[in-house]
């Protein structure tokens, strides 16, 4: 089962993620709104065995720690089938899910580029807490995003939320001083 919950054309900075449901490589659904209330890291990747998507999952996985302590949740995902990603992530011993978008539907949605067409893309997008996109990196497929800038992007993330919070408690503060 692959497919958006809701038709949208494609996500953009600051929009509301749509949600969708992928199937990951144990054959298990994934659906992005069961994730919601922790960062979510969207690895958008054209194929496995590739060289540069390997270096780009096998990077992952060598700077796992650091992407642990960011505690967002990372998938990978590309038009292979759950089979070919599990062997993958299998051969490869992969940390992270690996979700299966044959027709390249939820990619077009997060990863489209403006001029390219998606098959000759790779895409990061990271969406925060509440659902909502905060960063989104698309790039030719022989270019991939490094480590420190999908980390960056993940605090970010975070780190807009701790914004948030923090203008919440000083408009109550200030409404607490008028009050008295």
């Amino acid at each position: 089962m692959s497919g958006l919950n809701k038709v949208v054309s494609n996500m953009c900075v600051g929009s509301p993620a749509a949600d969708f449901t992928l199937v990951n490589e144990q054959n298990q659904q994934w659906r992005l709104s069961d994730h919601i209330g922790n960062v979510v890291v969207l690895l958008f990747y054209p194929q496995d065995e590739t060289l540069v998507c390997t270096r780009q999952l096998c990077s992952v996985r060598d700077n796992w720690g650091k992407y642990l302590e960011t505690k967002a949740e990372i998938v990978g995902i590309s038009p292979g089938t759950p089979d070919i990603h599990l062997t993958f992530s299998e051969n490869r011993q992969l940390p992270i899910p690996l979700l299966a978008d044959p027709g390249r539907e939820i990619t077009r949605v997060f990863g489209k580029h403006w001029l390219f067409p998606v098959n000759l893309t790779r895409a990061v997008v990271v969406i925060d807490a509440k659902g909502i996109v905060r960063n989104q990196n698309i790039m030719l497929r022989s270019f991939r995003p490094s480590d420190d800038q999908v980390i960056t992007a993940i605090y970010a993330a975070r780190g807009d939320a701790f914004n948030e919070q923090f203008d919440q408690l000083n408009k109550r503060r200030s409404a607490a001083r008028i009050v008295q």
